[in-house]
Formats: C-alpha cells, sequence, structure tokens
C-alpha cells in the first residue's frame, strides 16, 4: 500500500499560528440587557429643551415686535401730528442732516474734512414731500384736496411760515394735544397733519412709504426718518435703557446683553470729549480707523511689535508646547 505525505506549509518567521482565542468574537457571546431607545431620546430632548430655554430666558436679547406707523398712530398721535408738521417746516432733524439725504448741513466733521459732505447726497429725500406725497395718493376727500391746492400756490416763505407757527402752537399747547391749539393763521398744515395721521391709523401710510419703484417695496429709508424725527422711536429706546448715554446696544434691557463685540465702539461714546461733541460719530469712526490701522501693522511699528517679547502671555498660553520646545 503506497501512502502519500502532504507536506507542510513553512511558517514565516514571527507569526503565530492561528488560535481560537484569535477569531472575532460574536456579538452574541456577550451578555445582553433590555434598552429603551426612544425613552433616552425623549429624556435627553427634553434637557436640551430645557436647558436651552433657561439659558434664552436669562442671556437673550428682547423680541419685541416691530414699530409700525399703524402702532405709532394709535400709541402717540400727537407725536405724529408734530412731526408732519416739523417735516413741513423742515425743522425735523432728518430735514437738516445734510449728506446723503440733502444739502441742508454739512454734517459729520473729523476735524477740518467734512467726510460727510464729500459722500454726497445719494439718497435725496424732501422732508415736506415725506408728508405731501402719501397724501396727494388719496382720493375721495374734498377738504384734503383745497388743502392741498393750498399748500401748492402758496409761496416757500409763506408755507414755511404756516409751518413753523403750527409747530410752536403744538409746543405750547397742553400735552401737545393738537385739539387744544391756540388759534393762529396756520394755513392748510392743521388739515394735512389730520390726514397724515388718520392715513397712518389706517395703514395705508406704510406701503406709500415703503415703496421703492419695484414691485416688492422694501426700502424703509423715508419710515426710519419719520419714525427717527418724531419723539415715540426715541421713547421706546430710553424705556429699554437703548439710548445714546445708555451704552446703547451694549444694554438691551435689564440684565441681558447685547452684542458685546460692539463694546470698543460704543464705548467711546461714553466719554468727553466724544460724549459731548456734534460730531462724535465721525470722531469715533476716526479712532477706531486708527486702531485698526494700528493692529494691521503692528509688526512694523517699532516698541509695539516689541510688547510680545517683554510680556511673554503668550508662552504661559502655549506652555506645554514651550515645555516640550525646551525638553527637545
Amino acid at each position: 500500500m503506497t501512502t502519500t505525505q502532504t507536506p507542510r506549509t513553512p511558517q514565516k518567521s514571527g507569526v503565530r499560528p492561528s488560535t481560537k482565542r484569535d477569531r472575532t468574537p460574536d456579538s452574541h457571546d456577550f451578555p445582553t440587557r433590555p434598552y429603551d431607545l426612544v425613552r433616552e431620546f425623549v429624556i435627553a430632548l427634553v434637557v436640551v429643551i430645557v436647558v436651552s430655554g433657561g439659558l434664552a430666558a436669562i442671556f437673550s436679547s428682547p423680541d419685541d415686535p416691530a414699530i409700525t406707523m399703524a402702532g405709532w398712530a394709535k400709541a402717540a398721535p400727537s407725536d405724529v401730528v408734530a412731526t408732519a408738521a416739523g417735516e413741513l417746516a423742515g425743522t425735523t432733524t432728518s430735514a437738516g442732516y445734510g449728506a446723503p439725504y440733502n444739502t441742508n448741513s454739512d454734517g459729520q466733521k473729523l476735524g477740518p474734512l467734512s467726510l460727510q459732505k464729500w459722500a454726497g447726497v445719494r439718497l435725496p429725500v424732501d422732508s415736506a414731500a415725506l408728508i405731501l406725497r402719501p397724501l396727494s395718493n388719496l382720493s375721495g376727500d374734498p377738504a384734503l384736496a383745497t388743502a392741498l391746492s393750498t399748500w401748492k400756490t402758496a409761496t416757500p416763505d409763506q408755507q414755511t411760515k404756516w409751518a413753523t407757527a403750527y409747530s410752536d402752537a403744538l409746543a405750547k399747547a397742553p400735552d401737545n394735544d393738537p385739539a387744544k391749539v391756540a388759534a393762529g393763521d396756520y394755513g392748510p398744515v392743521p388739515a394735512l397733519s389730520t390726514a397724515f395721521l388718520s392715513l397712518a391709523k389706517t395703514g395705508g401710510l406704510e406701503g406709500a412709504l415703503t415703496s421703492s419703484g419695484n414691485f416688492y417695496g422694501g426700502d424703509q429709508t423715508q419710515s426710519l426718518l419719520l419714525l427717527t424725527d418724531g419723539a415715540y422711536l426715541e421713547n421706546l429706546a430710553r424705556a429699554q435703557n437703548l439710548g445714546g448715554d445708555q451704552w446703547g446696544m451694549m444694554n438691551e434691557a435689564g440684565n441681558a446683553p447685547g452684542q458685546p463685540w460692539m463694546w470698543l465702539y460704543t464705548f467711546w461714546y461714553q466719554v468727553p470729549p466724544f460724549s459731548t461733541s456734534d460730531n462724535a460719530d465721525a470722531q469715533v469712526w476716526g479712532v477706531m480707523m486708527f486702531l485698526t490701522l494700528c493692529l494691521m501693522f503692528l509688526p512694523l511699528i517699532p516698541g509695539l511689535r516689541s510688547i510680545p517679547r517683554l510680556i511673554p502671555l503668550h508662552k504661559l498660553i502655549w506652555r506645554n508646547y514651550y515645555r516640550r520646545t525646551k525638553r527637545a
């Protein structure tokens, strides 16, 4: 009988023969226990909602609804009438602001540099047109049509005289109530102001002011100018500690923080000479541009570029790296 012997395959050096312990364990070989994945998900979701809600209540900013012309007219009708008269008289803030709305002022200056004037009139706005244009689109009101006609046919000096007299009378009236204004020669200004208030209450003023010549009509410039010319918006801002001398955006309401990354910009408005200057905007802008340039060219400024070497704070922060480098 002939026997055949199978030759053994030579083993490679350093390789152990396969054993039973080298096989990949089967997951079913381990003990198991029941696990409710849905319950864990619900618990995690509830915890996240509670924590997020608590942090939002403590640290979030107030989310007040947008201020509308209709809301302004219903909350402060006397302020709307006074603002309308001021726009017709050309005595409001925006009427004498200068560029980019008009040429009635040189605007903000940085020393001898008239930055605002150099920018030019990019968004021309006629203060009287803020009142007259929306009213001119109304029809079916004979009294309003007569008032508009009287205004348009009068000379500019006469228009200014009427509107200024009515504005002064409103300021002297009890509670600035238009119904309590003393008798005087105000021309069509009372009728125009009252019609403007009525239009604002209906909500029709919103669309007339925000129309930007296209289908969407998203230009809010005229609405914002009217609101800022009145006292209503400023009163709301100061009630929430948002006035210019209340740190503005840094202190939105109570203990709620504002935009902390703006602290350096708003800081300068709180200290002299910026806090008492009529050119604070331009001056603060100049300071911020100077600081920005200093930061950009820090490696080239003698003395300043030596601060990291003289005060090696970075070595404390990256101490592990410097320790390993020194050991190597």
